[in-house]
């Protein structure tokens, strides 16, 4: 193999490395996204104190 095949090879090799970190990069960042979002909603969804405590049943 000659010199300049060997370096457009190499240079494929690292943009591709270097592509597929940026994709793990921006799905790390999706990721923390929606579990601060679904902490929020969860956090929400918190029922008030004392809702449903008691059930009236007539029969």
């Amino acid at each position: 193999m000659d010199i300049g095949a060997l370096s457009v090879s190499m240079s494929a090799a690292s943009l591709s490395m270097n592509m597929g970190v940026a994709m793990l990069d921006k799905i790390l960042d999706t990721a923390e996204v929606t579990g601060e979002v679904l902490t929020e909603m969860m956090m929400e969804s918190i029922p008030v104190a004392g809702l449903g405590e008691y059930i009236d049943i007539r029969v």
